[in-house]
């Protein structure tokens, strides 16, 4: 088979760092929640007190544009 891999440099940021659990997932929505119904300090604090990447943290709370949309 042909070498297809992309390096993940070639990759923007976020698409280089793909989920990859259901757990992860399920905790990033909670602190998406959490900045809607309380404010983004309250939702840092959630995401980092369950080990979400601080990369991560910023994307999903300051760049919503930038949020993936599925799975």
């Amino acid at each position: 088979m042909e070498n297809l891999q992309v390096e993940r440099t070639a990759l923007p940021p976020f698409l280089g760092e793909a989920r990859t659990d259901g757990r992860r997932r399920v905790i990033v929505d909670a602190g998406i929640a959490v900045q809607g119904s309380s404010n983004t300090m309250s939702a840092v604090e959630y995401l980092r007190a369950r080990d979400i990447h601080a990369q991560v943290i910023e994307r999903v709370l300051l760049e919503p544009h930038l949020r993936r949309s599925g799975p």
